[in-house]
């Protein structure tokens, strides 16, 4: 019915010379969705791969992986690398502002640590570490300048993570 409303208006402003901008103030509810800016597909893929970087903490830390760790004393380190990781996302989700409608992509399942964590160790954990830290590097040319000093944060944590993982 809305469908229907929104084309009968469409069709007499036609017959009246006008377009459907020049009778509204705003954005063209005619003219579907609102484009999403590089920026915020970037931070769309960055929240992304974050939320499959803490699904495979969550999993070695169900996992009990702590034992694995070279140093001892550690059986806190994951529950910790973990907890950034949520600060992380939160700081992320905080940077993404969508226009209402807005349809929110998804990254690609490559872009991720891990779609599935399955069997997960500390060796997988250091190389997704590493990896995040690698794509957060490279995307801080492409972004500006807050969102690229937070990714660059992002990533320096990531690569002390891979230390603190025996690396």
């Amino acid at each position: 019915m809305l469908a229907a409303s929104a084309a009968a208006l469409s069709a007499l402003l036609a017959i009246a010379g006008c377009r459907s901008s020049d009778a509204f103030a705003g954005p063209d509810p005619l003219a579907g969705p609102p484009t999403v800016s590089p920026d915020v597909i970037t931070l769309q893929a960055v929240i992304a791969a974050e939320q499959a970087m803490i699904k495979l903490y969550q999993a070695a830390v169900d996992a009990n992986l702590a034992a694995a760790l070279p140093t001892t004393g550690r059986a806190r380190v994951l529950e910790g690398l973990l907890a950034q990781h949520r600060q992380h996302l939160g700081q992320l989700q905080a940077r993404l502002v969508l226009p209402s409608g807005t349809p929110r992509a998804r990254a690609s399942l490559g872009a991720s640590p891990s779609a599935a964590p399955g069997q997960v160790t500390i060796a997988r954990l250091r190389a997704a570490e590493r990896a995040s830290a690698t794509d957060l590097v490279q995307r801080l040319v492409t972004v500006p300048p807050a969102l690229a000093q937070l990714l660059a944060s992002i990533a320096a944590s990531d690569a002390t993570h891979v230390t603190a993982l025996g690396g």
